[in-house]
């Protein structure tokens, strides 16, 4: 029996699975469930029909599921298919638009078989790589999701208490939350002694500050338009409670940065990546956690900056001619690369001046950053697939370069 080649259609509360033969035809069939006998019917199922971890590769429209995990784990080559690559695949077998999971199933085996050449597999990254990736990415959810709640607080204070937004425009800062968490409402904040508010200021580490403090008890205090009592007794309570969601997602944002910025620093790769500039800690981690630890992932700089978005797409037909940006990315290292190249700016003359470079060709703010980020991301390929860290000088050697202001 030839080799065969397999597809799985995931789900939340279960899996089908196709395998088919190098001739085209569904040789197995299965629905599982995405537990551990799950997982062990689909061994068999594929053993049944001559698959082997080595020689069988597996299509499935995710690369997060915990099935893929262990697949991996078992040593089954996974190719995570876009699903909008298989949609164009599904018309071009059918146009009736008829679909089930069990033709995804057989659809996925069907691209593992022909194109299978087409897509890239799973990476190789290690374990601390993976967890690197985690932190990051859910430091970064746990921050828009912060940002959310602010934003509902921002949106319901200017309701009932638009002095509690003039005193506090930023609600990021800790003591906003600390100082509102003791008025949450305008009959609260007269009643808001200055012993008090010192006391909130100092919970959230200010110093001592006397103008401070009278300029927020004249805030807060300031007479305004009201809702009724009744009104704003209710609005009070639903503030009240947004008040302490993001006071604790606020603290959960700090532990999760603790947790990224230990992780990145035991990283084998973290010496490189932090040697760049325009590169915190936190901004390094998340770069290295979307470019991953596989040496073999990136075989060239461009396909680096492609994965990123960092790279123009040009679009040529007849006489039309034109090139845009890339929509189709890595939005989170796109992300990344954007602030990365924004922060360059004040830590590298180098990039400073090719920043300057494009603007004056013509370039928009946002079209220099992308232009300089797709430099940079280029050196900073070639830093780690040579092991060395990053040396101004030797990335820019067309540039002229100023010493750096130092440090106040």
């Amino acid at each position: 029996m030839g080799p065969v080649t397999v597809g799985i259609d995931w789900a939340e509360g279960h899996h089908d699975v196709a395998v088919m033969d190098q001739a085209g035809a569904v040789v197995g069939k299965a629905r599982i469930d995405t537990g551990v006998t799950g997982f062990t019917e689909l061994l068999a199922l594929i053993a049944e029909h001559g698959g082997t971890p080595e020689a069988t590769p597996v299509g499935i429209e995710t690369d997060k599921n915990l099935i893929v995990v262990a697949l991996v784990a078992a040593g089954f080559t996974v190719y995570p298919l876009n699903p909008r690559a298989v949609a164009r695949y599904r018309e071009r077998h059918s146009q009736s638009g008829c679909k089930s999971d069990a033709r995804d199933a057989a659809l996925l085996a069907d691209v593992m078989r022909t194109d299978r050449h087409q897509h890239r597999p799973m990476p190789a990254i290690t374990e601390h790589g993976l967890a690197l990736k985690a932190l990051a990415r859910q430091h970064q959810e746990a921050i828009w999701a912060w940002h959310d709640v602010l934003n509902r607080l921002r949106s319901l204070l200017m309701e009932f208490y638009p002095q509690a937004v003039q005193a506090f425009p930023n609600l990021k800062h800790k003591a906003a939350i600390e100082v509102l968490a003791l008025a949450p409402t305008p009959t609260k904040a007269r009643m808001l002694t200055r012993r008090g508010l010192v006391a909130a200021l100092h919970r959230c580490g200010r110093r001592n500050d006397p103008a401070l403090v009278e300029h927020l008890l004249a805030v807060l205090r300031a007479d305004g338009l009201a809702q009724p009592p009744a009104v704003e007794a209710a609005l009070g309570v639903a503030a009240t409670q947004l008040i302490a969601v993001a006071k604790t997602m606020s603290a959960g944002v700090d532990e999760l940065q603790a947790a990224l910025r230990a992780s990145f620093a035991e990283h084998p790769q973290a010496p490189i990546v932090a040697s760049v500039p325009g590169l915190g800690p936190v901004l390094a981690a998340r770069v290295l956690a979307e470019i991953g630890d596989d040496p073999a992932r990136f075989p060239t700089a461009a396909s680096l900056r492609c994965y990123a978005g960092t790279a123009p797409v040009t679009r040529s037909s007849g006489r039309s001619h034109y090139v845009k940006a890339r929509k189709v990315r890595n939005k989170r290292l796109n992300d990344a690369c954007h602030w990365w190249a924004f922060a360059a700016l004040t830590r590298s003359p180098a990039a400073r001046a090719h920043y300057d470079a494009r603007r004056a060709a013509g370039d928009h703010h946002n079209a220099a950053l992308r232009n300089l980020a797709n430099k940079l991301l280029g050196k900073l390929w070639w830093c780690l697939t040579h092991g060395q860290e990053w040396d101004d000088a030797t990335a820019w050697p067309a540039h002229p370069r100023a010493a750096l202001p130092a440090a106040a």
